[in-house]
C-alpha cells in the first residue's frame, strides 16, 4: 500500500497538510517498506484560505491509502477522504521510520478494522477473522 507523510524536513511528520513543503511517499507491506519519491511544494504555502493550493497536493496523493499529517483543515480532510485516502493526525512530531515500522507491524499481525478496510478496498488479500 502507498503511504504519504506531510513533512518539512523529510524525516518527521511535522507539517500541516496545507503548508507542507514536502510529501514523502513509501510503499508498505507486511514484509517491509521502501521509499518511493518526494513531492515538493514551494510556493503559496501560507495559511491564507486559498484552497487552490491544495490541488497539486491532492493530485500528488493519487493512489495513496494513508496520509499522515501534523494537522489538516476541514476542507483538506474532506478532499483527501473523497479520494479514498485515510488521513491520520499525529499528536506530536513523529519520525516517519517509526510510523512505518508501526504500520508494518499492524499489517504483519492482526490489522485493526480501518486498515482491513483499506486492504479490502485495494483488493489485497487479508485473513478473515472469525470471533468464537
Amino acid at each position: 500500500m502507498k503511504v504519504a507523510f506531510a513533512t518539512q524536513d523529510l524525516e518527521t511528520v511535522n507539517a500541516h497538510f496545507g503548508w507542507a513543503k514536502n510529501i514523502v511517499f513509501y510503499d508498505l507491506d507486511a514484509g517491509g517498506y521502501r521509499f518511493m519519491h518526494v513531492a515538493s511544494f514551494e510556493s503559496g504555502l501560507a495559511e491564507d484560505g486559498n484552497e487552490d493550493k491544495l490541488l497539486p497536493k491532492i493530485e500528488a496523493l493519487k493512489g495513496c491509502a494513508i496520509l499522515y499529517v501534523a494537522a489538516i483543515g476541514g476542507s483538506g480532510a474532506a478532499r483527501v477522504v473523497a479520494q479514498k485516502i485515510h488521513p491520520v493526525k499525529v499528536e506530536k512530531p513523529e519520525r516517519i521510520s517509526d510510523l512505518l515500522e508501526r504500520l508494518r507491524g499492524l499489517l504483519a499481525g492482526t490489522p485493526p478494522p480501518w486498515i482491513r478496510k483499506i486492504l479490502r478496498d485495494q483488493g489485497e488479500k487479508t485473513a478473515d477473522f472469525i470471533e468464537e
